[in-house]
């Protein structure tokens, strides 16, 4: 928006001495995905690991069954999460209970108390984090 404001100011004889701009009025776009590499789709995930299976076992595992394979795995986790989902390798599905405990109100600063609940967490696998952030 300031690179247009000096365009606009730019296209008087005050800062180029005629109508052309002085500064360049392309648009500057800063985003995640400029700094973070994008996450896989479903079916991209499915694909690869379609692929991955096939690798390891030798015998074609095709992209339906591995949405399948996905699937299932996930209503697995959502029935099992009550007794701790554990997925060996990569962490496990856990249920928290969570205390009532006074907060604050950021508009006003009023103290209001904030209910206890249930929270489910995921905590990742030492050897998930050893992996990613590499080990000692």
């Amino acid at each position: 928006r300031l690179i247009l404001l000096i365009n606009r100011i730019a296209g008087t004889d005050i800062f180029s001495g005629g109508g052309t701009p002085a500064v360049s009025c392309k648009p500057v776009r800063h985003s995640k995905e400029m700094f973070m590499a994008k996450s896989l789709t479903k079916s991209q995930t499915a694909a690869k690991l379609a692929e991955l299976v096939a690798k390891e076992t030798g015998s074609e595992m095709t992209k339906k069954q591995a949405v399948a394979a996905l699937d299932c795995m996930a209503q697995l986790a959502y029935k099992e999460a009550k007794n701790k989902f554990t997925i060996p390798g990569l962490g496990k599905l856990v249920l928290v209970n969570t205390k009532k405990r006074m907060g604050r109100n950021p508009q006003t600063g009023e103290p209001i108390e904030i209910p206890a609940r249930r929270k489910v967490k995921f905590r990742v696998a030492k050897a998930a984090k050893d992996a990613i952030l590499g080990g000692k």
